[in-house]
Order: structure tokens, then sequence, then C-alpha cells
């Protein structure tokens, strides 16, 4: 057990299993003056990192999925016509038991494993329209699908999310990978990862109970205005690329969330390595650039990298 004061509202306790810490160098307080401080009397919250920006989330009785991309099959560098697989054995044995799934975008990473979990597990799905025009194309009962836009606050009993509408990611060329949107369900199933249109980009800030609020991000990319007020205890912040087309990724993200006390960078390992191996750091990713900057920007921010599958257990 590691307990550390962390950031504006007092102290974060943190118990990790094999995650890998990066210095506690914490986060920039701007608090408002007699703002109360919090001192970790909330509950646990356990995540395991699924890889690239998924987690599976744990606490007050509900686990939560969010961007469950578990078979992680090779592209051959994006290959639009890459065939869509599932492995329905190693997806089954790390899901869990879920309440719920979460989905930022359509993309294969993010989505490729949804449908079979939704269909299983019979669990409701949340996303946007083009994310459930796809899951109905694929098999999913429609009742199961919730279809948001950013800005509804949902309330499960037990858990809430907030859902923020958000962007995705541009290449150097400052171009979207397999951008579009539906307006129905397509004809036939996608079988290729280019039939998986982005969809547009949500993020979700969840709490499970009186646990931390946690914001979940599946792209470099966001709305300021979108993030007023959201002041999440941890942000799992998709690291960008070394592109660095996103103005001031880093900076006015930190700033906008109001320097969070703790930040797990995600989105940065090689998504066609296997979950069960260690996390393998992509080739075009800027890990150390976000690691760097949030180290100057927000000195007392507890940076956590993640470990592959490792619970990192966080109260509030």
């Amino acid at each position: 057990m590691s307990d550390n004061t962390l950031g504006r509202r007092g102290l974060l306790r943190t118990a990790v299993a094999g995650a890998a810490f990066l210095p506690v160098v914490g986060a920039a307080s701007t608090a408002a003056a007699g703002e109360p401080h919090r001192t970790g009397g909330g509950s646990e919250t356990v995540f395991r990192w699924l890889g690239n920006s998924g987690w599976r989330i744990e606490g007050n009785g509900k686990t939560v999925l969010f961007d469950p991309y578990i078979t992680r099959f090779p592209t051959n560098g994006f290959d639009a016509s890459t065939r869509l697989t599932v492995d329905t054995d190693l997806v089954d044995q790390h899901i869990g038991k879920p309440d719920l799934i979460l989905v930022s975008h359509s993309h294969w990473d993010h989505f490729n494993d949804v449908p079979h979990i939704a269909k299983t597990k019979r669990v409701p799905v949340v996303g946007t329209a083009t994310t459930c025009y796809l899951l109905q194309a694929m098999g999913v009962d429609p009742a199961q699908l919730i279809t948001v836009k950013g800005g509804e606050v949902l309330d499960f009993g037990g858990y809430t999310v907030e859902v923020v509408a958000s962007l995705h990611s541009r290449n150097a060329k400052h171009n979207y990978w397999a951008p579009g949107t539906l307006t129905g369900p397509p004809v036939k199933a996608p079988e290729t990862i280019g039939e998986l249109p982005e969809g547009d980009t949500l993020a979700f800030q969840i709490r499970l109970g009186d646990g931390p609020s946690t914001l979940l991000t599946g792209a470099s990319d966001f709305v300021e205005r979108n993030l007023a007020g959201l002041r999440p205890d941890i942000a799992m912040i998709a690291v960008e690329s070394t592109a660095r087309t996103t103005y001031r990724y880093v900076p006015r993200l930190l700033k906008a969330l109001d320097y969070p006390r703790t930040v797990v960078p995600v989105h940065w390992d090689n998504f066609e390595t296997p979950l069960t191996g260690p996390a393998v750091q992509g080739s075009k990713v800027d890990l150390d650039g976000l690691v760097t900057q949030v180290r100057e920007l927000s000195p007392r921010t507890n940076l956590v990298r993640p470990e592959h599958l490792t619970p990192l257990r966080l109260r509030a």
C-alpha cells in the first residue's frame, strides 16, 4: 500500500500489484479557496488495463468495460482489407462479468470484440449512433443499445456515466483514418477493419459508488469546452502520435481537466502484440513526450504506467 498526498483535493490512496509507477511528481493545485479536501474515505475501484485504451473496471459490485479489444490481430500496416476475427476464448477469459460496455468509437481496435461480448453476456452497450448501427448489423439485440451524443449523465444504479462529445486524433497530414458516420444499420455485417468507420468519438467519465471519478479517453484529441467542470480524480489519457498534429495537446488537456491528481497514459502499446504478454510501446506514439510534459506542467500529478491485465486499485 502506498499513500501519497496528491493534487488539489487531498489524499488518494493507491494499492497496485505489479503496475509500473513513474515517479510521483504530483498535480498543480488550482483548487478554489475553501474547497473541502477529500481524505480517502471512498470505496476502492479496481482497474485492469486491456491494452490500447481498453479497461475492465470493477467497484461497488459492478463491472464496466471500456473499449475492450482483447483479440489483437495483425493488420499488415492497418490494411483496410484485413478481416475481422475474434478470439472468443481469450475474450471470455478476461472480461469478468460485465454489467455495461462503453465504446469510444467504432474503429476495430476499440470495437472488434464488443459484438461478441454483447451477444454472449446480454449486457447494454453505450455508444454513438454509428456504433449502435454496426452492432445491430452484427446481431446484437437493439434493446441492448444505448445511443448517446455527448452531454448525457446516465444513472445505472450504483454507478454513473457522464458522456463527453470528443474528437479522434489525426495523422501527419491532418486526416482521419476511416472517418464517416452511418445513418442506419449496414445491409451486410462488416467483415474487414475498413468497414468499421469511426462514427464520431466519445469520452466517458464514470464513478462506481463513492469511488474515484475517472475520465476514459479513446483518442488523442478533445473539445476543451466539453471538459469544463469534469475535474476527474483520474484521467486515462490517450497518448498522441509523434506527429503531434493536435495543437498543444497535453498542456490544453491538463488545464481543461484542472490538473488531475492521477494520470494514466493509454493507447501507447502496440495493439498487435498479445494482450497476455508485456506491453510493447508502439513505434509512432509519444509516450515520453506526454510523461515529460505532465511532469513539467503538473509537478504534483501521480503518473502511473499500467501493465496489461495487472490490477490497479484506487480510492477517491
